[in-house]
């Protein structure tokens, strides 16, 4: 990186890119975070996560500012809890998308996230496929209401899962659908996510830039999974994990260490080193 190429952010995913295996930040890697901070670079989450989730790891991050949850459906302040923007899913497209993907798959079961992603409506059955590290909730806590009432209100995140059936075969199959209305990823997960039309980690953040006055050639992102290639084209620099899908090792322009190896911290220390 030249010094021409100035990083004013640093957008980074958490799971599989941040986060070691154990879903914590080594002291190696915060250290890196903070000396970006140190610098005047803002750090920011893009993640499938909730807030709920965030909150588990943002002490040991040094998150407290703008984060982008849902990948990308919606930036919320950690500390103030201000809503910059978000994107729902209307709810003939949700109704649509469990009817017509129902009548290919049976046995799906789906959940939906609300009100700047505090609210998690499961349908019956939901849960007892769940462990908390899914939604970093308590599955006692997801609730079973039948799968009408999870689609009759709009989502930040509609969430789609299978007793048997993998995320990637379930995503190929709602790939076959009339994709007006929505936009649908992985994020390593055990189930397929589905956002508005047009969401993804590349609009939210570029929504979040505008806002801060940030071009995106002053933006480094960091991400492992399909929910990221977008993200990671758009910024000016992207750097995969060595751990990342096949995709979004395509879409980066480097590729570091796994997120095992501190491959973010690496990335950092080199730039802050100039």
């Amino acid at each position: 990186m030249s010094a021409d190429d100035r990083i004013r952010l640093i957008a980074t995913d958490l799971d599989g890119t941040l986060l070691d295996p154990s879903g914590h930040v080594s002291t190696r890697t915060r250290a890196a975070l903070d000396a970006a901070r140190a610098a005047g670079i803002l750090v920011i989450p893009v993640t499938a996560r909730q807030p709920i989730g965030l909150r588990e790891i943002a002490a040991e991050a040094g998150f407290d500012g703008w984060a982008l949850c849902g990948n990308g459906a919606y930036g919320i302040h950690l500390r103030t809890r201000e809503q910059l923007f978000a994107s729902e899913i209307a709810v003939p497209v949700q109704q649509r998308i469990a009817r017509e993907l129902g009548e290919r798959i049976s046995g799906l079961l789906f959940a939906s996230v609300r009100e700047a992603g505090e609210v998690f409506v499961a349908q019956d059955g939901y849960a007892a496929l769940a462990a908390h590290g899914d939604h970093k909730r308590d599955p006692e806590t997801m609730g079973a209401v039948p799968l009408a009432e999870v689609v009759a209100t709009p989502s930040l995140k509609l969430v789609i899962r299978h007793s048997t059936i993998a995320p990637p075969d379930l995503f190929a199959v709602l790939a076959t659908l009339d994709q007006d209305g929505f936009a649908a990823t992985l994020s390593g997960a055990p189930f397929v996510e589905v956002m508005a039309a047009g969401v993804s980690k590349a609009t939210g953040l570029a929504q979040l830039c505008a806002r801060l006055g940030i071009e995106r050639s002053e933006v480094l992102a960091f991400g492992d999974a399909l929910n990221d290639v977008e993200m990671l084209r758009w910024a000016g620099r992207g750097v995969a994990m060595a751990n990342a899908e096949p995709e979004a090792l395509a879409a980066a322009d480097v590729v570091t260490g796994s997120n095992a190896e501190d491959g973010a911290a690496i990335v950092l220390e080199r730039l802050l080193a100039g």
